[in-house]
This record gives C-alpha cells, structure tokens and sequence, in this order.
C-alpha cells in the first residue's frame, strides 16, 4: 500500500477557552488549531483525501521565555512547510515509509533553522497523519485494522536498530479495538478548587470548579499540575486531596511540566508530599510523576531516586526519537504518546517497551496518553484512535473542560461529527463522560484514522506563510 503525496494545504481558525487553563510557565486563554489536508495518489493511480488537525500551542514545543507566542506559531508552521515540503518531494512509499524516509533530514533542516526536535515532530506528525487517514480511507479501512492487516509498512527496526530481532508483525496483529477507555482529567495551576475559588461563573451549563468536574464526570483518573514550589504545590494538592478524597476510589498522575531545576527539586516535593498527612490517600494513589524536571537537565540528571518512589515519565524532553532510550538509561521508566509527537513514535516507543518488558521479565516500562488540548472533532479522534490501537486504558482529557465542545469550529460540523459518532458527542455535541468513561467504538471502527467523516475548510483561512526564523518576525 504504497503512495506519493499530490498536495498539501494547510488552514487554520481560532478558539477562545471558556476557563483560563495554566500549565508550566503560560496561562491560555484562546489559541488556534491547524489543519491540513492531503490528497495521494496510490501506485494504481487511485486518489484520496486525508486530514489532521493539532493545535499551534504556544509554549510548549518551545518554553524560550524570549520567545512570544506568535513566535511559536510560526516555528509550528515553518516546521509544517518543511515537512510538507519534503514529502511533495519524495517518491511513492508506504505510510511508515514516508516518516522512515524522512525522519532524519526533517529533524536536520528544522535545526538549521533553530527549531527544536520536539518543533520539528509537529510538522511531521502532521503530515504522517493527514497521509495515513488518506490511505485508510481509499481503502475502507480502520487505523487498527491497517496496522493489524500489515499494510502500513511498520518496520521499527529501520530507525531503532535496538528492535532488530523484535517481532513488530505480531505486535500489530494484536492491535486492540476497545469500545471505551477511562478519561483522566487535567487539574491545571488556575483551576478553581471549589466553589470559593470563583470570581465569578461562566455559566454556561459546563463543570467550573473541581468539585463539579468531580460530580458531573466521575471520573476516577486525574492528572495534577504542579507549579515547582513545594511549599505551594503541596498547600494546592492538600486542596485537591479535600475534594478527590470525598468521593470513591481514584487514581492520579502529577505532572511536573519542567518546573523543577533537578531530580532533588522534584524528589523533595515528594519527600513533602510523604511528610503531609492530609495527602495520605493522594499519594497512595499517584500511579507516576510526568517530566519534573527542565528538559535541559531532564536527560543528563539520573532520576533512580525518585523512580523508586514511583515511576517517571518524560514528556517534553521527547523530542528526538532516541529520548526515550536515553531516558531509561537514567531511571525514567516511560515516556508520553501525544499525537503531535508522532503516530509512529509512539508505535516505536511501545515496540520498546514490549521488548525491554520481555528482556527484564516484568511490566516496568510504558507509554502514558497525554494531551494537548486535543479539540471535539478530527484532532481528539485522531488521538483516542492511536490511544485505542496502543492498548492504554486510560487517556489524559483537557480539550472538553477548556473549549466548550465544538465552539469557533465552522457552522454544521458539529452535527456532522455528533451523528457519526454518537457514542462519543451527547445530544449537546459536547465529549460525553459518563463515570468517568468515553465510549469509542465509533472512532475505533472508523474508516481513517479515527473519524468518519472530515471537517469542513470554508470557514478556515488559509495557514499564511511563517515568520520564520525570528529575524523575519515583523517588529
């Protein structure tokens, strides 16, 4: 299932969050999604559309404090014009072939030009996918099932020479198709707690406060910013604990978001976190801690310490495809799959696993499903289908609680995607969870990559050109 990429056209539209949502060093209050679309050409000379659609999020891929938030939209869509650029270049291959293909160069031409590994996966993850839901969708089939049937060409060992002797057919052929998977829910730095947090209310009918989240989602997964001061940090997470500990059993991660200097910062807030009796339960249920620690030290600092207390994972510290082999060499026992990472990254990075599970006997190293304000529409379902098909039983879940549901999205497109998947959308065309679940039969069995039907572009503008390198920014 070979084909060569005929045109690739970017767009883009603007969200406003209806709560303020604050992660690592920037708090987000309206931001823009990009879109591209792709049309193939297979080697029988049939043609098809796909599309992909992430957010340009600012200070994320790149925290430069130098850097304004334009800055980092456009080094997003510089990186998007290099990859598109590229793969109109190269010859016909297969889904995993284009990315093998181009993995290396990519990530050379984004440093030329100072965009960073983690900047430069964005463009490609891009691409990658809008490619690969074309390809499905020309021939009917779902995501798990192209990587169950063997047709998308996956061959780790091409770029993780580590896997040569790992059977990547057989891990495919197993590719699960869960109906439903648990979703965890984002506690940001801002959340208000209760309700003598609030200001005032947005009073749109949605979970403001903790305590609502708590009440209307039942959610028994959660994912707890914290912010690199002990002392506040764990004053806040005592706040939670008041709320979480309320109700039934639950389970949660903290997410460090590069906050702390070193892996001492981050290991004494968890000596804190054991030394405050009202975080008793909290503690016990924190199933792993998500990048503590600045991505500049993350991968030159041991982390056994603190691995022994629980396990660490890196997120942003993910950006070339072998962070994760560096990572576990230093103690970190799994690394974040975010669609804007990479699809096949993140096959890659649970081939490893797979194998270093197997060589060690154990269950010790995994994959954690994160988010980045993944929106209602083509950009969550495309994350909950590579979810699905890496077999996690639960899914970090932000975008639903920030946007309300498919809101600056263009006219009917909600209707659209609600009647596609009825399962995943209320009647409110809004994510449903009921206790705490999403219901994802319809995304998993689509055909493409995790969407049945694609988002309209009438009422997006096109991407405009990057202002990239900074120089070219106009002042």
């Amino acid at each position: 299932m070979k084909f060569r990429h005929l045109s690739l056209d970017a767009f883009e539209w603007d969200f406003t969050l209806r709560l303020p949502f604050r992660f690592g060093v920037i708090t987000v209050r309206d931001g823009i999604q990009a879109v591209l679309s792709a049309r193939i050409r297979t080697e029988d000379g049939r043609e098809g559309v796909g599309m992909a659609a992430e957010t340009l999020a600012a200070k994320w891929f790149d925290k430069d404090a130098a850097l304004s938030d334009a800055d980092n939209q456009h080094q997003l869509r510089r990186a998007l014009e290099l990859a598109s650029e590229a793969a109109l270049a190269r010859g016909a291959a297969t889904a995993f072939g284009h990315y093998a293909a181009g993995c290396a160069a990519h990530a050379a031409a984004c440093a030329r030009e100072s965009l960073n590994p983690l900047v430069a996966s964005f463009g490609a993850a891009l691409v990658d996918r809008a490619g690969l839901d074309a390809l499905l969708r020309l021939h009917g089939l779902s995501f798990g099932e192209g990587l169950r049937r063997g047709v998308l060409g996956f061959e780790p060992a091409r770029l993780a020479p580590e896997l040569a002797g790992f059977d990547a057919a057989a891990m495919c052929a197993a590719t699960p198709a869960p109906s439903r998977i648990a979703a965890r829910h984002t506690v940001g730095l801002v959340d208000p707690i209760t309700e003598a947090d609030l200001t005032e209310r947005v009073d749109d009918g949605l979970p403001e406060t903790l305590a609502e989240v708590a009440r209307g989602y039942g959610h028994s997964w959660w994912k707890l910013k914290v912010g690199g001061n002990v002392a506040a940090d764990v004053d806040r997470l005592c706040r939670i604990a008041g709320v979480l500990d309320q109700g039934p059993e639950y389970q949660a991660t903290l997410d460090g978001n590069e906050q702390y200097e070193d892996a001492e910062g981050a290991l004494a807030l968890w000596r804190a976190i054991e030394a405050e009796p009202r975080l008793a339960r909290l503690r016990g249920s924190i199933a792993f801690i998500e990048q503590p620690v600045k991505r500049a030290r993350a991968l030159t600092t041991g982390m056994a310490a603190l691995g022994r207390e629980r396990p660490v994972i890196i997120d942003e510290s993910d950006g070339s495809l072998d962070a994760f082999v560096q990572a576990k060499g230093l103690g970190y026992a799994g690394v974040s799959s975010k669609a804007c990472k990479g699809v096949w990254r993140s096959l890659i990075n649970l081939a490893r696993c797979r194998a270093w599970n197997a060589a060690e006997g154990g269950e010790r190293y995994f994959l954690s499903a994160e988010d980045l304000t993944t929106l209602a529409g083509l950009c969550v379902q495309q994350d909950l289908a590579l979810v699905a098909a890496l077999g996690l039983g639960h899914v970090e879940r932000n975008g639903h609680h920030f946007v309300a549901g498919f809101a600056g999205q263009a006219e009917g497109d909600a209707a659209r995607f609600a009647a596609a998947h009825p399962d995943l959308y209320g009647a409110d065309r809004r994510l449903r969870i009921r206790g705490g679940v999403l219901e994802i039969a319809s995304v998993v069995a689509a055909p493409g990559l995790g969407s049945a039907v694609l988002p309209s572009t009438g009422a997006m503008r096109p991407m405009p050109k990057a202002a990239w390198p900074r120089a070219l920014t106009p002042a």
